[in-house]
């Protein structure tokens, strides 16, 4: 007796595969609005396949019209701005020190930086926490 095996393949419903690109030149350090960003068929491996995981981020390189966006190139927004004037906040046991300080790199939400104390001049590394707000010590 011969058997014969009829094998079904059971597939799921094709999941059509997309990639992100920049619709146009997007200079780094610049916040992606939906305008900028386009979707193509197609899947690029390493690039972004949702838009909205581009819009709302800043650029961290130079992106080019047509070109793949990649999670690399891509950033949170900064709070802090290189040369901009912060206050610097020490907050340890109870002390609570705060006074101004300098940003020497921008930085995002969490992101360390270095800051040079004005009243010191010593170049501490601090971490972004607010919108012109930077915190050293311990409990950074």
């Amino acid at each position: 007796m011969r058997w014969v095996f009829l094998i079904l393949a059971l597939a799921s419903p094709a999941v059509a595969q997309e990639t992100v690109i920049a619709a146009g030149t997007i200079r780094g350090a610049t916040m992606i609005g939906p305008a900028d960003v386009a979707v193509v068929d197609g899947e690029t491996p390493g690039a972004l396949s949702d838009i909205y995981q581009a819009i709302g981020m800043e650029a961290r390189i130079n992106l080019y019209p047509g070109r793949p966006i990649r999670p690399g190139d891509l950033r949170a927004p900064a709070i802090v701005e290189r040369n901009e004037i912060v206050s610097l906040r020490y907050n340890y046991g109870g002390l609570l020190v705060m006074t101004e300080g300098r940003a020497l790199d921008r930085a995002a939400a969490g992101e360390a930086l270095r800051v040079i104390n004005l009243a010191s001049r010593q170049t501490v590394t601090a971490t972004a926490t607010g919108p012109g707000l930077v915190t050293v010590g311990p409990n950074r």
